[in-house]
């Protein structure tokens, strides 16, 4: 077998067998592939699409490109959440210390930005110190001994997906069905959970921007973890608008630090509280949502949740004192706040905007190797449906280069649609 013949034969929308898609994957692993072919298979599959059979094999290959994390020796359960990449996506920082502290292990292994979309490890790496290399007997003690890690995906884990993941941010082949799927649960199939709840963004501010392609999404990867034997629900989340007010790594972190506190924004504690009372039910630690959301919100108020989140970042190395002092987080060197010009209703805040003009001011990147700003994003003091009125903040720019402050300027007031009727606000989770 040859790449290249794999390469054509998806370009030409051919089923690859089984036999193909591992000896591509195996390939890929070993080096053997350049990343001009795999970039070359990436976008014929991104064009062309897979088979759910081939987007299962490609699934199971990646995840066995490496090694298969068994946690029944540490913990007795353990729960992952994943959420398929959205604008001001921080939920992880709050979700985890919320239902570690309930007495849920969970370890989860995050990954860098894709696209417009922010990246988990980016955000925490904003912590000076912060360890995202845990090695697989780091990542087992820690889950063992404090019921909570975050950290990359470990090169013994899924490589191949890492190696995949890296390319598709940089080849235009991020929003692909089956190369999300698969790349979600190979990662999640490899890291051990034996549950896992996946957060899939639906609209103007995620890969899926309609209903029908997050089911189908959705549909896909609860059918591939339960043939893993894995248990797996799927939410459907609302991206038409930021989720929360900050985007932009620091900024994200600033705001779940605050989260935890009690006072971060209404419509990202919700979002944070509903998935936590999921994935307690789901780990058997809540009998119904109710009862899980309660749990989670106690959490919070007792302030255990955010001593858990600090035993996570001391287990790391991180230094906690920016978790306890959140003003010690560098500011960026230019911070303007744009104002309404009219009276009116909200009417549209593009999440998707917002995200591109992040990636713009330096949050995200452009190319595989470019660094990322910490400091860099927005503070969006509005939602859709908000009555404004003149001269009421919509939105404040951190920047630390002049000329694109002037280029972000623009570009997010492009964000922004008015009414004069009242309009209603968008819905947290759609069913």
């Amino acid at each position: 077998m040859r790449a290249v013949d794999i390469i054509i034969k998806k370009r030409e929308k051919e089923e690859l067998t089984g036999e193909e898609i591992k000896f591509f994957v195996d390939s890929l692993t070993r080096g053997d592939t350049p990343d001009y072919q795999v970039a070359a298979w990436a976008m014929a599959v991104f064009l062309n699409g897979m088979t759910p059979r081939e987007t299962t094999d490609l699934t199971l290959a990646m995840a066995h490109s490496g090694e298969i994390l068994d946690l029944s020796d540490v913990v007795d359960i353990a729960v992952d959440k994943h959420s398929t990449g959205g604008v001001g996506d921080k939920t992880t920082f709050v979700v985890l210390p919320v239902v570690s502290s309930c007495g849920l292990p969970v370890g989860k292994m995050s990954g860098r930005g894709l696209g417009f979309s922010g990246g988990t490890l980016d955000k925490i790496e904003s912590i000076p110190g912060y360890r995202v290399d845990l090695n697989t007997a780091e990542f087992k003690h820690q889950l063992k001994e404090i019921g909570i890690v975050l950290t990359g995906q470990s090169m013994d884990l899924a490589p191949a997906d890492g190696m995949l993941y890296a390319l598709r941010d940089v080849t235009g082949t991020v929003d692909s069905i089956p190369l999300i799927a698969s790349s979600i649960m190979s990662k999640k199939i490899a890291a051990g959970a034996q549950a896992v709840l996946l957060d899939v963004k639906v609209g103007m501010g995620a890969f899926m921007e309609n209903l029908n392609d997050a089911r189908t999404l959705s549909k896909l990867m609860v059918d591939i973890g339960n043939q893993a034997g894995r248990k797996v629900v799927a939410l459907l989340s609302d991206m038409n608008q930021p989720l929360g007010a900050a985007v932009g790594n620091s900024l994200e972190l600033i705001e779940a630090i605050d989260t935890l506190h009690g006072v971060g924004p209404v419509d990202f504690r919700e979002h944070c509280l509903f998935v936590s009372a999921q994935m307690l039910v789901l780990g058997k630690r809540a009998s119904d949502l109710e009862s899980g959301r309660r749990m989670a919100a106690a959490a919070i108020t007792s302030g255990i949740a955010f001593e858990k989140f600090r035993a996570l970042v001391s287990a790391q190395s991180g230094d906690v004192s920016f978790v306890d002092k959140p003003q010690k987080f560098p500011k960026a060197k230019f911070i303007e706040t744009i104002k309404a010009e009219r009276d009116g209703y909200l009417s549209r805040i593009n999440a998707r905007v917002i995200g591109e003009a992040a990636l713009a001011l330096g949050a995200g990147r452009a190319r595989k190797n470019d660094p990322v700003d910490h400091v860099v994003g927005f503070v969006v003091h509005q939602k859709v449906g908000d009555r404004v009125v003149q001269d009421q903040p919509i939105i404040t720019i951190y920047a630390n280069d002049e000329r694109k402050l002037a280029v972000s300027r623009l570009d997010v007031l492009a964000a922004f649609g008015w009414s004069d009727q009242p309009v209603q606000s968008l819905p947290l989770f759609y069913s």
